[in-house]
């Protein structure tokens, strides 16, 4: 149990994986747009209470600091996700090329990983590469982007999520 709690960053990244995974599964526009909106408004949520901080803060200070073009700056793009979101869902196969560049960044981890284990003598180094191959092909896939339509390339996208979590929880147990 101890070993449990000591990892409990990986849990909750394995968690939030899989979670993330099944969402796009069931409804990739919807769970996408849904994200958009929802951080548009806590972008907004943040520039307004930027531009309070403006003013209340010294004039000296409020300048050094320029909260209000920062504050405005929030404003204006967390409104731009909360009420235009549609644009970024036009911009799926971009954010599905950012996502398998992080993907594969992520397998490079894995990499890093599995070698560790290898010179540390840990002895189950084995699951570690496992998940880093899979991790890298994943990444190739969504890069090279053989996909016909945009609800295909998600819905891969997600099954590569939930595999990875699996994976990361059988390498953490």
């Amino acid at each position: 149990m101890k070993k449990l709690s000591g990892n409990l960053g990986t849990i909750i990244m394995f968690l939030c994986e899989l979670l993330v995974g099944v969402l796009l599964l069931i409804d990739p526009v919807g769970f996408t747009a849904g994200i958009i909106i929802g951080l548009g408004w806590v972008m907004m949520a943040l520039g307004l209470a930027s531009v309070v901080s403006y003013f209340r803060t010294a004039p000296a200070e409020a300048a050094r600091e320029q909260k209000l073009v920062k504050g405005l700056c929030l404003i204006l793009l967390g409104a731009f996700g909360a009420f235009r979101s549609g644009w970024f869902i036009a911009a799926f196969p971009l954010l599905t090329m950012a996502y398998g560049v992080a993907m594969l960044l992520t397998g490079i981890v894995r990499v890093q990983r599995t070698v560790d284990s290898l010179r540390l003598k840990t002895g189950v180094w084995y699951w570690p590469a496992l998940g880093a191959v899979i991790t890298l092909i994943f990444a190739a896939v969504i890069l090279a982007n053989p996909f016909a339509t945009t609800v295909f390339m998600w819905n891969f996208v997600a099954l590569s999520l939930i595999i990875e979590a699996v994976l990361d929880f059988v390498t953490l147990i």
